[in-house]
């Protein structure tokens, strides 16, 4: 597999697993919603451990991989890209190893929950959206991945919408 390949794989495989719990949640169920979402991110905290282990034995070095550009305006380039270096890659692994944790946490903590498929969409979506903060190569991708942050952050608190003591 080539580097962009697991560079894009990274984020998107939570995406992947949140898009899945999210749209196909009575398809799916409550054990494959919290399954996939849980592949997705686990899957995302092996590969960024192997660019970790791969920066910290000098096979990898600092990558800076455009992946697409999406428009050119006045000689700037907007693009969606990665920045991979020693900080990036261990807070890769910070954030999709916490956010594993979490997912596993949560299959008991919302056991009895009607929106569960709901939480663990919305949970791997926070993670993606972490990912793409982190693994940002420009100020445009970093900023938008800030505010999808924001986004869901507001859906996870707002979850409990409809209890009155929420």
């Amino acid at each position: 597999m080539s580097l962009q390949t697991t560079l894009l794989l990274i984020p998107l495989l939570p995406l992947g697993g949140a898009i899945l719990a999210g749209l196909f949640r009575n398809q799916i169920g409550r054990v494959g919603s919290h399954s996939v979402t849980i592949l997705g991110v686990a899957a995302s905290f092996v590969m960024s451990a192997w660019l970790l282990m791969q920066q910290i034995d000098g096979t990898l070095e600092t990558v800076n991989i455009s992946v697409y550009t999406w428009m050119i305006a006045d000689g700037i380039r907007f693009e969606v890209g990665f920045l991979i270096d020693h900080l990036t890659t261990l807070m890769m692994c910070v954030v999709s190893f916490v956010s594993l944790m979490v997912h596993i946490y949560t299959i008991g903590y919302m056991r009895e929950d009607p929106g569960y498929q709901r939480f663990f969409s919305y949970i791997a979506l926070f993670t993606f959206a972490m990912l793409m903060l982190v693994m940002s190569n420009n100020f445009l991708q970093l900023f938008f991945g800030w505010e999808a942050v924001g986004v869901v952050s507001y859906l996870l608190i707002g979850f409990w919408f409809d209890r009155e003591s929420a």
